[in-house]
């Protein structure tokens, strides 16, 4: 049986250099990635009052 995956990709941009949000399915926060050559980073994706996006959870 295959375990769910908990986190969703819901976009991505690039190809050498790549952007992508992914979101967590148990909590809907979104988190930004971007990567570029070997070197990459993920942080959570804030609004502009520096809170989380929180997107809302359809799955549950």
């Amino acid at each position: 049986m295959a375990k769910e995956q908990r986190f969703e990709r819901v976009y991505t941009q690039g190809a050498l250099q790549i952007t992508e949000i992914w979101v967590d399915k148990e909590t809907g926060v979104n988190y930004l990635f971007h990567a570029s050559g070997n070197a990459g980073g993920l942080t959570p994706l804030l609004d502009r009052d520096g809170e989380p996006v929180v997107s809302p959870l359809l799955n549950r």
